[in-house]
């Protein structure tokens, strides 16, 4: 069979819009041989969502955004999408508008609710959902970081204020002197610190000498104290307890009168009989100094002694 020209010039004009529809298509990302499922959802503001963006469920990719419209006079907006993958989920569902990262841009993901007597059909209008954005909560967590620090300039510039108000000249000039102070007591100090270094190098022997006369003298302490804890508190103490009681034995013997001591202390008449032999005494000493030859005769020659007188009582 010959075919005239004119049916193969209609054949080929056919297979080039055929071609030019599914070239179309495919590059805006639907596949006309596909079965496909269109849903709708309803937004007051897309946030720059555009159509062919990525419809993802838990992160897969499920679909694309086919179109974007206005629902109605008031402006509200509606978004078809459709879903190349058979997913079964509830008509409760939400199509939330995501961001996938600071440059990219928004996407929709399907928040699923698993229903099975209530799965949505193609054709269904969806509860719509706008998530925020990355920097949004960038800026929501930055808003009161803001305003402390807001807070704290205007504390800093009354702290600033107050400040120079305290600085004034004579301020100024008594914090001048005084570091001016603080500088020489440093160079003071600089100066003891040098006399004491050149003063411990030049004693440095005989400060040796002297810690190695304490490290002896502590020696000894520690034998001193070995020898003192050795010692046998106890029996000292029982044998000064023992002395004690004697004393108290012997001072109640004299006070009793027993013995030589207490008859001594005690009996009155011997006390009487010593103090009238003492005055006897005296008086033997004092007529002994008045009249010597009446007990001591000397003589020379062999002479006799005269014989006693008594004295005149009324001579003086």
């Amino acid at each position: 069979m010959k075919l005239s020209r004119e049916l193969k010039t209609g054949i080929l004009a056919i297979v080039t819009i055929l071609l030019f529809i599914f070239g179309y298509s495919f590059l805006k990302g639907s596949n006309i041989f596909e079965k496909q499922s269109i849903f709708y959802v309803k937004y007051d503001n897309v946030e720059g969502l555009s159509p062919s963006a990525p419809v993802t469920i838990n992160g897969l990719k499920v679909g694309k955004v086919q179109s974007i419209d206005f629902a109605d006079s008031n402006g509200k907006l509606v978004v078809a999408f459709q879903l190349e993958k058979d997913f079964k989920f509830s008509r409760n569902s939400v199509v939330q508008i995501y961001s996938s990262s600071f440059i990219g841009g928004n996407n929709l993901g399907i928040l699923p609710v698993y229903e099975p007597n209530n799965i949505a059909q193609p054709g269904d209008t969806l509860r719509g959902d706008i998530q925020q954005g990355i920097l949004d909560q960038v800026t929501g967590k930055l808003a009161p970081l803001e305003a402390k620090v807001q807070a704290t300039l205007t504390s800093l510039d009354s702290l600033l204020i107050n400040l120079t108000d305290v600085l004034d000249e004579d301020t100024r000039n008594n914090l001048k002197g005084t570091f001016a102070n603080l500088n020489a007591t440093a160079a003071q100090f600089k100066g003891a610190s040098t006399t004491l270094n050149s003063l411990l190098r030049e004693n440095e022997g005989k400060i040796g000498s002297a810690l190695t006369n304490l490290d002896s003298s502590m020696e000894n302490f520690s034998r001193l104290s070995d020898t003192l804890a050795q010692i046998e508190v106890g029996e000292i103490i029982n044998n000064l307890e023992s002395i004690t009681t004697r004393f108290d034995d012997i001072a109640a013997r004299i006070e009793n009168g027993d013995g030589s001591v207490g008859k001594l202390l005690n009996d009155e008449q011997l006390y009487e009989n010593l103090s009238g032999a003492s005055l006897q005494l005296e008086q033997l000493l004092q007529d002994m100094k008045l009249n010597p030859k009446r007990y001591v005769h000397f003589s020379l020659f062999g002479k006799r002694p005269k014989p006693y007188e008594k004295p005149d009582e009324n001579q003086e």
